[in-house]
Protein backbone atom coordinates (compact mmCIF):
# COMPACT_ATOMS: atom_id res chain seq x y z
CA UNK A 1 0.00 0.00 0.00
CA UNK A 2 1.17 3.79 -0.90
CA UNK A 3 0.91 6.43 1.60
CA UNK A 4 1.95 9.69 1.97
CA UNK A 5 2.53 11.54 4.92
CA UNK A 6 4.55 14.64 6.34
CA UNK A 7 7.44 13.42 8.51
CA UNK A 8 10.61 14.53 10.67
CA UNK A 9 13.57 13.30 10.94
CA UNK A 10 14.66 12.23 14.11
CA UNK A 11 18.10 9.63 13.51
CA UNK A 12 19.44 7.25 10.87
CA UNK A 13 21.91 4.77 10.57
CA UNK A 14 23.75 2.57 8.11
CA UNK A 15 22.03 -0.19 6.58
CA UNK A 16 23.94 -2.07 3.62
CA UNK A 17 26.68 -0.67 1.43
CA UNK A 18 24.16 1.95 0.15
CA UNK A 19 20.80 2.35 1.88
CA UNK A 20 19.97 3.77 5.35
CA UNK A 21 16.80 3.52 8.17
CA UNK A 22 15.88 6.42 9.02
CA UNK A 23 14.09 6.66 12.22
CA UNK A 24 10.52 9.49 11.59
CA UNK A 25 7.77 10.76 13.21
CA UNK A 26 5.25 11.36 10.84
CA UNK A 27 2.16 13.52 10.83
CA UNK A 28 0.18 10.09 9.61
CA UNK A 29 1.15 7.40 11.58
CA UNK A 30 3.38 8.39 14.71
CA UNK A 31 6.71 7.07 14.52
CA UNK A 32 7.77 4.89 11.78
CA UNK A 33 11.17 3.09 10.56
CA UNK A 34 11.82 3.55 7.20
CA UNK A 35 14.14 2.27 4.68
CA UNK A 36 15.90 4.29 2.48
CA UNK A 37 17.48 2.61 -1.07
CA UNK A 38 20.72 3.60 -2.75
CA UNK A 39 21.04 6.99 -0.34
CA UNK A 40 24.72 6.35 0.13
CA UNK A 41 25.82 5.78 -3.77
CA UNK A 42 27.39 8.44 -5.79
CA UNK A 43 24.53 9.20 -7.73
CA UNK A 44 22.03 10.02 -4.58
CA UNK A 45 24.81 11.05 -1.59
CA UNK A 46 24.08 14.82 -2.10
CA UNK A 47 20.47 13.98 -1.16
CA UNK A 48 21.99 12.72 2.07
CA UNK A 49 21.70 15.90 3.91
CA UNK A 50 18.21 15.87 4.08
CA UNK A 51 17.89 12.81 6.13
CA UNK A 52 19.79 14.98 8.79
CA UNK A 53 18.48 15.27 12.41
CA UNK A 54 14.81 17.76 12.80
CA UNK A 55 14.47 17.83 8.28
CA UNK A 56 10.75 18.21 7.75
CA UNK A 57 9.97 15.82 4.89
CA UNK A 58 7.28 14.61 2.61
CA UNK A 59 7.12 11.31 1.92
CA UNK A 60 6.10 8.64 -0.21
CA UNK A 61 6.42 5.33 1.08
CA UNK A 62 5.58 1.70 0.59
CA UNK A 63 3.11 1.06 3.76
CA UNK A 64 3.48 -2.40 5.11
CA UNK A 65 1.82 -4.25 8.10
CA UNK A 66 2.54 -2.85 11.65
CA UNK A 67 5.89 -4.20 13.23
CA UNK A 68 7.37 -3.93 9.38
CA UNK A 69 9.76 -2.08 8.33
CA UNK A 70 8.22 0.53 5.63
CA UNK A 71 10.37 1.54 1.93
CA UNK A 72 10.31 4.91 0.46
CA UNK A 73 9.18 5.63 -2.99
CA UNK A 74 9.71 9.26 -2.43
CA UNK A 75 10.34 12.58 -0.97
CA UNK A 76 10.36 16.17 -1.08
CA UNK A 77 11.67 18.37 1.20
CA UNK A 78 8.95 20.36 3.51
CA UNK A 79 11.22 22.36 5.80
CA UNK A 80 15.01 22.31 5.85
CA UNK A 81 16.44 23.97 8.85
CA UNK A 82 19.65 25.40 6.96
CA UNK A 83 20.87 27.49 9.83
CA UNK A 84 20.26 24.41 12.36
CA UNK A 85 22.60 22.35 10.37
CA UNK A 86 25.12 24.99 9.27
CA UNK A 87 25.43 26.33 13.12
CA UNK A 88 27.72 23.19 15.59
CA UNK A 89 25.34 24.35 18.79
CA UNK A 90 22.39 24.15 16.55
CA UNK A 91 23.06 21.04 14.80
CA UNK A 92 24.49 19.45 18.52
CA UNK A 93 21.13 20.51 19.95
CA UNK A 94 19.15 18.76 17.01
CA UNK A 95 21.47 15.72 16.98
CA UNK A 96 20.16 15.59 20.98
CA UNK A 97 16.61 16.17 20.37
CA UNK A 98 16.43 13.91 17.44
CA UNK A 99 17.78 10.85 20.11
CA UNK A 100 15.57 11.65 22.94
CA UNK A 101 12.48 11.82 20.36
CA UNK A 102 13.77 8.75 19.42
CA UNK A 103 13.79 7.11 22.79
CA UNK A 104 10.36 8.59 23.60
CA UNK A 105 7.94 8.65 21.18
CA UNK A 106 6.80 4.99 20.28
CA UNK A 107 2.75 5.37 19.70
CA UNK A 108 2.32 4.23 15.41
CA UNK A 109 -0.66 6.43 15.53
CA UNK A 110 -1.85 9.77 14.48
CA UNK A 111 -1.07 12.34 17.17
CA UNK A 112 -1.13 15.54 14.57
CA UNK A 113 -1.02 18.40 18.25
CA UNK A 114 2.16 16.50 18.63
CA UNK A 115 3.37 16.73 14.83
CA UNK A 116 2.73 20.26 14.70
CA UNK A 117 4.31 21.04 18.28
CA UNK A 118 7.70 19.90 16.81
CA UNK A 119 7.86 21.13 13.91
CA UNK A 120 6.65 24.58 14.95
CA UNK A 121 9.68 24.20 17.66
CA UNK A 122 12.03 23.21 14.51
CA UNK A 123 11.08 26.68 12.71
CA UNK A 124 11.48 28.91 16.00
CA UNK A 125 14.84 27.17 16.38
CA UNK A 126 15.34 27.73 12.76
CA UNK A 127 14.64 31.26 13.15
CA UNK A 128 16.69 32.18 16.10
CA UNK A 129 19.93 34.13 15.42
CA UNK A 130 21.02 34.20 18.81
CA UNK A 131 19.75 33.66 22.51
CA UNK A 132 18.57 29.99 21.73
CA UNK A 133 20.58 28.50 24.52
CA UNK A 134 17.69 27.49 26.62
CA UNK A 135 15.77 25.99 23.18
CA UNK A 136 16.43 22.31 24.21
CA UNK A 137 15.30 22.77 28.10
CA UNK A 138 12.40 24.80 26.60
CA UNK A 139 11.55 21.97 24.06
CA UNK A 140 11.15 18.86 26.66
CA UNK A 141 9.45 20.73 29.10
CA UNK A 142 6.89 21.85 26.59
CA UNK A 143 6.92 17.83 25.47
CA UNK A 144 6.21 16.65 28.62
CA UNK A 145 2.18 17.92 28.16
CA UNK A 146 2.28 15.83 25.25
CA UNK A 147 3.35 12.88 27.14
CA UNK A 148 0.96 12.93 29.37
CA UNK A 149 3.55 14.46 32.65
CA UNK A 150 3.11 17.80 32.30
CA UNK A 151 4.62 19.95 35.40
CA UNK A 152 2.63 22.05 37.54
CA UNK A 153 3.31 25.45 38.46
CA UNK A 154 4.57 26.60 41.67
CA UNK A 155 1.75 28.10 43.81
CA UNK A 156 3.34 29.73 46.58
CA UNK A 157 6.74 30.86 47.89
CA UNK A 158 7.27 28.59 50.31
CA UNK A 159 6.80 25.64 47.53
CA UNK A 160 10.75 25.29 47.04
CA UNK A 161 10.96 21.77 45.84
CA UNK A 162 9.94 20.60 42.97
CA UNK A 163 8.99 16.80 43.31
CA UNK A 164 9.47 14.83 40.34
CA UNK A 165 7.15 11.74 41.22
CA UNK A 166 4.23 13.67 41.71
CA UNK A 167 5.32 16.94 38.88
CA UNK A 168 4.66 19.44 41.99
CA UNK A 169 6.43 21.96 43.80
CA UNK A 170 6.62 21.62 47.97
CA UNK A 171 7.91 22.41 51.26
CA UNK A 172 10.23 19.94 52.03
CA UNK A 173 11.69 17.20 50.29
CA UNK A 174 9.55 13.93 49.45
CA UNK A 175 10.31 10.79 51.40
CA UNK A 176 10.82 8.78 47.91
CA UNK A 177 13.62 10.81 47.05
CA UNK A 178 12.69 11.84 43.69
CA UNK A 179 13.17 15.75 43.35
CA UNK A 180 15.23 18.44 42.52
CA UNK A 181 17.55 20.61 44.93
CA UNK A 182 16.07 24.01 45.87
CA UNK A 183 18.47 26.14 43.51
CA UNK A 184 17.57 23.94 40.48
CA UNK A 185 13.47 23.71 41.67
CA UNK A 186 14.04 27.67 41.76
CA UNK A 187 15.37 27.52 37.76
CA UNK A 188 12.29 24.81 36.91
CA UNK A 189 9.79 27.25 38.25
CA UNK A 190 11.01 29.75 36.19
CA UNK A 191 11.23 27.95 33.34
CA UNK A 192 7.61 26.42 33.74
CA UNK A 193 6.13 29.76 34.25
CA UNK A 194 7.41 31.05 31.28
CA UNK A 195 6.63 31.94 27.30
CA UNK A 196 8.93 30.70 24.67
CA UNK A 197 10.58 34.15 24.43
CA UNK A 198 10.67 34.72 27.94
CA UNK A 199 12.96 31.31 28.31
CA UNK A 200 15.50 32.54 26.16
CA UNK A 201 15.99 35.78 28.50
CA UNK A 202 16.56 33.38 31.76
CA UNK A 203 20.28 33.55 31.78
CA UNK A 204 22.46 30.62 33.09
CA UNK A 205 25.91 29.47 33.32
CA UNK A 206 26.82 26.63 31.26
CA UNK A 207 27.50 24.39 34.30
CA UNK A 208 24.23 25.30 35.57
CA UNK A 209 21.93 25.02 32.48
CA UNK A 210 23.67 21.09 32.41
CA UNK A 211 22.40 20.66 36.05
CA UNK A 212 18.81 22.08 35.02
CA UNK A 213 18.98 19.86 31.52
CA UNK A 214 19.91 16.30 33.97
CA UNK A 215 16.88 17.31 36.54
CA UNK A 216 14.56 17.19 33.64
CA UNK A 217 15.83 14.37 32.33
CA UNK A 218 15.58 12.51 35.28
CA UNK A 219 12.07 14.06 35.12
CA UNK A 220 11.58 11.96 32.21
CA UNK A 221 13.16 8.69 33.33
CA UNK A 222 10.86 8.76 36.66
CA UNK A 223 7.58 8.84 34.35
CA UNK A 224 8.86 6.95 31.39
CA UNK A 225 10.91 4.09 32.87
CA UNK A 226 12.38 2.85 29.51
CA UNK A 227 14.47 6.07 29.05
CA UNK A 228 17.67 4.87 27.43
CA UNK A 229 21.25 6.84 27.62
CA UNK A 230 21.13 9.79 25.60
CA UNK A 231 24.28 9.01 23.79
CA UNK A 232 24.70 12.69 22.54
CA UNK A 233 23.99 14.14 25.91
CA UNK A 234 27.62 14.41 26.30
CA UNK A 235 28.49 16.28 22.83
CA UNK A 236 25.83 18.92 24.04
CA UNK A 237 27.29 19.29 27.73
CA UNK A 238 30.55 20.49 26.00
CA UNK A 239 29.15 22.37 23.90
CA UNK A 240 27.23 24.54 26.38
CA UNK A 241 29.99 24.01 29.13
Amino acid sequence: MVEKTGAIVLHHLKYTDSGIIIQVYTEEFGRQSVLVKSIRNRKSGRQNVFFQPLTVLDLVIYFKDSGKMHTLKEFSVQYAPESVHGNIVKSSVALFLGEVLTTVLKEESSHKELFDYIRDSIIYLDSRKDRFSNFHIAFLIGLCSYLGFEPGKKRNDEDVIFDMLNGIFVQIPPSHGLYADTETSGILAEFFASSWDDMNRIVLTGSVRNDVLASILKYYSVHLPSLKKINSLEILREVFG
